[in-house]
This record gives C-alpha cells, structure tokens and sequence, in this order.
C-alpha cells in the first residue's frame, strides 16, 4: 500500500484517527455537519510522521532507551525526551514528502496564514483527553515556515508532560503517531471555550461558554479571565464579566503578539447575549453529531462563528439509563456501603441481583433511584430522616434538589411497593439469645449453599445460583435481623438524645458500646494481635516476613524455626476472616484467603507494635471503660429530680444497646462469606472455560455481567471484543469521582453541612466517635502500603470491614466518605477512637506526615503543620 502523506480536512473522519490523529478525525468530522464553518486545510498524515521516525538518526535507541528509564526518574525522562525532540526537528522532511506538503498549500492558498496543529492518534479520545500536551502554531505564513512547524508537532509528541502521561497512563511510547493539521488562520474578533455540559457540576442542560477577545490563545494560555456565561433552555441564565486586560493578535508577517485591551472595552462582554445563544445551539448540534456532551473551541470571525476543536468532555460522570425522558433523583449504594471505586460488571451485576432495592449502574457504580420515594410527602419525610442519620451530605444534597420545586414533581402519598403502613415492628426483649440464634441461622444456611453448590456446574450452576440469590435475601431481609439492627441504633439515639438533655453528655453511647460483645468486624481486627503474639518470639518468621512478595509464602513457613505455629495462626485466621478484602462488596475483588499476603504488613505492624496479649487487654480495657461510664452516669442520673426513673429507663437502653449494638456488623459477614462460596464456584467454571479455549483468561468472565456469563457458559461462546471494550472502560471510570447524589440532568449534587461552629480553617466532617486526639496523619490510599507507628491518625478516603485490623494501632480516625453505621464509624466507636467521617477531599486537603488534630465529638479536623 502506498503512503498517502496529505490528506484534505473535508476527507477525513472518524474512522480515521490512525491516519489523522484524534484532532485531525474530529475536524473533519464536523467539517460535515450542517451549519457548522470549520477553517478549511489539510492534515500531514502519520505515514509522514512514521516515514520521518523511520530516517530520523539514532531515533530508535533513544527510545528504547526511553521505555526503560524508570517513571520516577524524571530528569533522565527531560533528558532524553529533550534530545529525541532536537532530533526531529533537525531531521530534514524527505524531498517526496515536501512536495506534497507545498501542493496542498497551492491547492488552500500559498500566501495565506495558517495555524499549525498537532493531532496525536491517542488525543482526544473518549476515556483519554490529552488536551493541550502538544502543540499549536498560530499565524505561520510561508512554505519553508509551514515545513519547519509540521516538524516541530512532530517533536512535540515527546514533551516532557507527554511522555510521563503516555507512562503513567501505560501507553506505549511507539504506538502513538503524530499527525499535524495545517489549517486557514481564522482572525477572530473574540474566542474561546463552549462546554456543552457543566464542567463543573455535570449538569448535561446547562452549556458554559468562556470567551474572551482576540486569538482563543488568551484564553488557553490562562492569560485573561474570560467572561463566563451559562445558557439554559435557550437563556442565559448567568453570565459573570471578565476583566479582559490582554488579548493576543495575528502579526501581518506571522507569529502572534500580546496587546494590552483599552480600558473602557476590558469590562465589555466579548459575546452578545444572542450570539451565546446562537453559539450554545451550534455547539448542541455538534453534541447531537457526536452524541455525547463536546469541549468546543469557537473563534468569531465578522458575527460568524468558526469552529477549530470539538473533543468529549472526560470528566463528566455517566448518567444511569432510565428509558424514559422523566427527571430521576438518584442516591449512591457507594457511599453508604464504604466503597466509591468503580466495580467491575460481574460484580456490580451480583450486587444488583442480591439487593433488596433495585439499582442502577453508571461510570462502574450503582445508584438507587430515590425519586418516587421524594414526590410523596409521606415517604418524603423517612427518606430524608434515614439518610441524614447516615449522612447528613446526601439529605442536603436531596434538600438541595427538592428545592427546585419544578425537577420533582408531587405525588399523592402512597407509594407501589412502599413499607406497609402498619408501623415499625413490635420491640424485641433485651436477650442475647436471639442474636445468637440469628447468628447460627446464617451459619446453617451459608453450609447449606456450601454443600449444595459442590455438584454443579455449567447452565446448570447458574440456575442454582439465581435460586441461592433468593436464599440470599431471604436472610437478609428477616423481620428479626431487622428488628436487633433498629434496637441497636434506636437505642443509640436515645441515649446520645437523651443523656444528652439530661446531662449535657455528647454522644454518650460512643464509650457505653465500648467492647461490646459479638462484633465480628472488632473481633477481626484483635484477632489479628493474637496471629503476632504467636509470630513475634520467632525472629526467623518476622524476617522472613519482612521480604514477602507473594501468596506462596504460606508453604514455605514451616522450613522456618517456629514457621509451622506461624502458619497454623495466620491459616486459622484465615479460615474465619478469609472470606473479606477491600471493596468487598464487588466479588471480583480478591480476598484474603486468595492473597494472603495482603495481612502481612499489618501483621508485621502489630508485631512491631503491641506486647503479647495486647487483644485481650484492649477488649477488657474498653468493657471496663464501659462500665465505669454506665456507673457514672447513673450516679448522676439519679441525683436529678425525677432520677430514678431516668436511672431505670437509662440502664435498660445501657443492657440494650450492649445486647444488640454488635450485630450491625454481623449481616454485611453473613453476605460476603456467601460471596466467598459464589466466587469459588464461577472462577471454577471461569477455570473451565478457559480449558475449553472459550476464555482467553478466566479472570476475563468479571468484565461481563452475570446474565452474560450465564449466556457464555450455555453458548460456549465469549465476545473478547466486549471483554476488551470493558477493561478499557473499567481503567477510564477510575478517573471520575462519583458523586453522593446524581440527577438525571447529569447534575452531581454534593450537598454541605451548613456549620457554623466550626473554627476558620478546619475541615468540617460528621462526629461519629467521640474523644479529641492529634498526631501524625498517615493518608493511607491502598491498606497493602500501610506502614503505622503508634499514634498516627490514618487519614483515607474510606474503610470497609477489612480495615479494622488497622484500627487497633491507630489513634484516630479521618475518612472521606462515611456516615454514623457505616463500618468505620462502628469499629472506631467499639475501640474508642475519636474519628471525623465525610471530611470531603481529606486525602487532598491533609499532606501525609502532617500533625493535625481530630475533634471526634465535634465533627471536624484542624490541620496543626
């Protein structure tokens, strides 16, 4: 095939990105759309480019040596993309290849301006913008000028910023090409940046439009405030004035300048009101053309708008599908269950098909759709109680959307399959017996699901699954789980409520649950001392330790002196603990007992920590805490008026609270040892299909969601084109943030705590365990990279169950995301760390190593140095 080294903008397409690059595709993709003036020109293709990489001396070396320098090592990385840069450019374009340049400036117009513009084949792509790491030329006038800037794009493929983008982004620095569109100068009066989505809040009906005057260079560049308007529904609906002191112009004989704006135009809007309108309906057939919302660069040239980029915005979070055109309020399942990272498809499709509320996936999350349940005033009213008990962001966030009074409509108060009216259930006795037996029926039917999953396999495996599902919520929707879950908490918030009246004690209840029985994620935690105390005489086993790479450790133990003791302990622990991991709740998520490993920093942090028997002491420490609290309030109670009747009524929510309190825990086990057992048998079938040559890798099966599995394991057939388009999408929902409530306008709605009795400068948070402590915060991102001395204050964006073996070496407690039940919380309130939750960016907002204080009662978090 010959190489075709120039290509007319008006021939190319979207299809075309290897050949073009992604600006070049995109150019001339809306070269086509109706209405729409795109600058006309020509791309210089990536076979020029490869052709030029190809007779560029030495250029081969340069980057082997490149794909070997260690991403850390950032002067060897300037070093050598400066010297493959200088290269380039000083490599002179082939005879043939000039040629055809120079035709296609005779074909556009010799003696006109162009703009210069590199259009890498990795630019502008749906899950990776590369906005603004190669370059632009503005205004370059005259053939040997052209030539020498088509070079330089070329060499712009390896700045500095490129090259640890493509490295950080795992992208292989030779399967990137350069092409470079060279494009009709449009001097424009003003330009700038239209977003036809808010950049800022996602909301998908609002278009933000930058503009400033002159070149949009201005504006890139960030030499000039821009005006700023926002256009709704075909109206502006705010608009915010610039002061627009420079512009940057075309000079006659090429090149641009920097001119200072006269005074009395600095503080004129660069658009009318009707040309943004018009602009926004521009940019909304270029969003339909592309179908999905666009970051377009405009020029205006004589009330004439000229389009020169449209690329996806990349940060917006992805809207649930609903299936109709209704507005939709919807509530992350992320937030409330600890774990805001994105899962993979068989995993959130697991955890859709055992939940008992129907949930929807976007951007790798899952949401609940809260809307009905916000138009009826009845429902209205417990929906916003519940979630503020939990997470006091979420009900503003609700708040803050139900203001609008036109984005919910009002329902009448029933609401289909709403809780019946009947009221909340009668109240159980205060006996530990029933959290016993509840305890020993979820046993008894997690080693039934166990001994009846063993025989099967194929379609026939994931019929008996669909029926253990039901199994499933059967357990976790009994009406006496139910009923010891609400008396453990109503019983919270009446002692917090009412020794908080009475005495003025804030959330008492934090110290009176201390060491309260038959909390298995606190159990976990000091299980996990009691592994050192047997580990820690051995040194042998320590230093062995302290070099573990991998899971196979476990077997080499015993070749150790004391090994065979150190393995038994870690395997025991296993056996009852294995089943958890962080971010649980996605089953494709490897536990524990997969990678065993993962224990053995903290196991190391304990040993290196804690005196022998630390498990026992801190549990009897807390009881006795406890117990002294229980007395102390009492004796208090009882010298009020009316004392022995409070004394009373508070002793029997003391008995209840320690009754039930440890529970909350024990339904999340009961669902991921049951994960376990699901796992276990659909990797085994993965194992199958991959023997079949059905699956290229049996870790392939959790990039499909368990219906296609089902399909996959009937059909003997997989699509490794979906399986690949899923990992792609799976890396790319790692960037986005997904917020606490989305509307279904795209909007991501934060919500605030609307403090004012927090000090300047503190981060404001939710009190979810009382006490003040300050020391070293350690911001923790990955629980394998812990590394915690006694003391430090474990600051991360949030814990689940599998954490807690980190908390009994902590001091406190900072997380991002959290509310009062959520496992975190608990655990720091069953071992007594004061510890703030929902401390919005607290992984950003507080360096690692930092002294900050933790005010636990108080809700909020001062950063000390």
């Amino acid at each position: 095939m010959s190489e075709q080294y120039v290509l007319d903008l008006q021939e190319a397409d979207a299809a075309q990105v290897a050949v073009v690059g992604g600006k070049g595709a995109h150019l001339g993709e809306l070269s086509r759309i109706e209405g729409v003036h795109v600058p006309g020109g020509f791309c210089v293709t990536t076979d020029a480019f490869r052709r030029v990489m190809a007779e560029a001396p030495s250029i081969d070396d340069l980057l082997d040596r490149l794909s070997r320098v260690d991403a850390d090592d950032r002067e060897a990385m300037r070093t050598l993309s400066a010297r493959i840069r200088r290269t380039i450019e000083g490599t002179a374009v082939p005879g043939d290849l000039a040629t055809a340049i120079t035709r296609a400036l005779d074909r556009c117009g010799e003696e006109a301006a162009y703009a210069v513009r590199s259009s890498a084949t990795a630019e502008d792509l749906p899950t990776a913008s590369f906005a603004g790491q190669q370059d632009t030329y503005l205004n370059v006038v005259g053939a040997p000028e052209i030539l020498r800037h088509v070079r330089r794009c070329w060499a712009s493929l390896f700045t500095e910023r490129a090259v640890t983008y493509r490295r950080r982004n795992g992208i292989d620095h030779r399967t990137v090409h350069m092409a470079v569109v060279v494009q009709r100068m449009a001097f424009s009066h003003a330009a700038g940046i239209l977003f036809t989505a808010d950049p800022v809040t996602g909301d998908r009906k609002v278009a933000t439009v930058d503009a400033g005057f002159g070149l949009g260079e201005a504006l890139v560049s960030g030499l000039v405030n821009p005006d700023v308007f926002k256009v709704r529904n075909g109206e502006v609906v705010a608009r915010t004035i610039g002061a627009k002191q420079r512009a940057v112009h075309a000079l006659p004989e090429g090149g641009t300048e920097e001119v200072a704006i006269a005074p009395q135009l600095q503080e004129q809007p660069a658009l009318t009101d009707e040309q943004v309108v018009r602009l926004v309906r521009l940019g909304r057939r270029i969003e339909a053309h592309f179908g999905r919302p666009q970051d377009i660069e405009w020029c205006l040239v004589d009330d004439d708008f000229r389009i020169v980029q449209s690329r996806p915005i990349t940060t917006l979070f992805p809207i649930p599908e609903a299936g109709d055109q209704e507005n939709h309020v919807y509530v992350s399942v992320g937030h409330g269950q600890m774990m805001t990272d994105p899962m993979k498809p068989l995993g959130f499709s697991m955890w859709q098909l055992t939940a008992m509320v129907p949930m929807h996936e976007a951007g790798g999350r899952l949401f609940v759709d809260v809307t009905r349940r916000l138009a009826s005033p009845a429902s209205r009213a417990a929906l916003l109680d519940a979630v503020g008990k939990g997470d006091p962001l979420v009900r503003d966030a609700l708040e803050t959307v139900l203001e609008r009074e036109d984005f919910i409509p009002s329902l009448p108060d029933v609401v289909p399959g709403g809780p019946p009216a009947a009221g909340a259930p009668d109240p159980i006795e205060t006996d530990p017996a029933v959290v016993a037996e509840l305890i020993e029926r979820s046993e008894v039917s997690i080693a039934a699901l166990e001994r009846d999953i063993r025989t099967k396999s194929g379609p026939a495996l994931f019929d008996f699954l669909l029926e253990a599902f039901e199994e499933h919520k059967r357990v976790l929707s009994d009406p006496l789980s139910f009923q010891v879950l609400m008396a453990g908490m109503e019983s919270t918030w009446w002692l917090n409520d009412k020794l908080g009246e009475w005495l003025g004690e804030k959330n008492a209840a934090d110290t009176l649950t201390l060491s309260a029985p038959d909390n298995i994620t606190s159990e976990m935690g000091l299980a996990l001392l009691d592994v050192a105390d047997v580990i820690r005489p051995h040194a042998e086993v320590v230093s062995f330790l302290q070099g573990v790479e991998d899971d196979g450790f476990l077997d080499e133990l015993p070749k150790l002196t004391g090994g065979t003791e150190a393995r038994d302990a870690i395997e025991t622990y296993l056996d009852r603990y294995g089943v958890r991991c962080v971010g649980e709740i996605d089953i494709t998520r490897p536990r524990w007992r997969e990678r065993p490993s993962t224990l053995v920093p903290v196991i190391l942090d304990n040993v290196r920590n804690f005196d022998p028997g630390a498990a026992e002491r801190r549990f009897e420490q807390g009881r006795e805490k406890a117990q002294k609290k229980e007395q102390d309030v009492l004796a208090r109670l009882r010298a009020l008026p009316d004392g022995e009747r409070k004394a009373d009524e508070t002793k029997r929510m003391i008995d209840r609270v320690r009754t039930f309190i440890g529970y909350r825990e024990y339904p999340k086990y009961g669902i991921i040892s049951r994960y376990f057992v699901y796992k276990q048998a659909l990797l085994e079938e993965a194992g199958r299909l991959e023997r079949a040559g059905v699956l290229a890798d049996k870790e392939d099966v959790f990039y499909l969601t368990f219906q296609e599995f089902h399909d996959v394991a009937r059909s003997n057939r997989a699509d490794s084109r979906l399986i690949e388009q899923r990992k792609e999408a799976f890396r790319s929902y790692h960037a986005l943030t997904p917020p606490r409530v989305l509307t279904s306008d795209g909007e991501a709605v934060t919500g605030s705590y609307r403090r004012d009795d927090v000090p300047a400068g503190a981060l404001t948070g939710l009190a979810v365990s009382a006490g003040t402590v300050e020391g070293r915060a350690r911001v923790i991102l990955d629980m394998a990279d812990a590394d915690l001395e006694a003391g430090d204050i474990l600051v991360t964006p949030f814990t689940d169950p599998s954490w807690s073996p980190l908390f009994v070496g902590i001091a406190g407690l900072v997380t991002e995301v959290g509310g009062l039940m959520t496992h975190g919380a608990v655990i720091a309130r069953e071992y007594g760390l004061p510890a703030v939750v929902g401390v919005e960016q607290a992984t950003r907002l507080i360096r690692d190593g930092q002294r900050i204080r933790v005010h636990g009662t108080d809700g909020y978090v001062e950063i000390l140095s």
